[in-house]
């Protein structure tokens, strides 16, 4: 997913969505943004974590990976009030006895006041 290059972007991202490495897919942090014309996608922070989390499958599949291959998740919540919120949203995402590891903070602001912003790392 890069950003088309016709279009002029207040905010080009000067990152990658996705990098591999020795059979690793690594992700960039992704939030509620369409990765094509990185259109910010406001809601409420369950259609925040939802979209994220789209997001991140449609970067995973188009590196050759998919959610089912990930092997660690790091999520960051502005607020932990929404903890038990995200929980049950990751979940469906990522069913079964055996979810990826995962680290989830709490951060104070996150770039364009997303509510949620998810990395991880996949094998392809």
């Amino acid at each position: 997913m890069k950003h088309p290059a016709s279009r002029s972007l207040e905010h080009a991202p000067v990152f990658s969505w996705h990098r591999g490495h020795g059979g690793l897919i690594y992700t960039s942090g992704h939030a509620a943004v369409d990765p094509d014309d990185l259109r910010r996608i406001r809601g409420t922070f369950e259609e925040e974590t939802r979209y994220t989390l789209d997001a991140l499958r449609r970067t995973l599949e188009e590196a050759g990976s998919s959610l089912e291959k990930v092997l660690k998740v790091t999520a960051y919540l502005v607020d932990m009030k929404h903890y038990p919120d995200f929980n049950r949203i990751y979940a469906s995402y990522f069913p079964g006895e055996n979810p990826p590891a995962r680290t989830c903070v709490e951060v104070q602001r996150l770039p364009y006041d997303f509510q949620v912003e998810i990395e991880a790392v996949a094998h392809s």
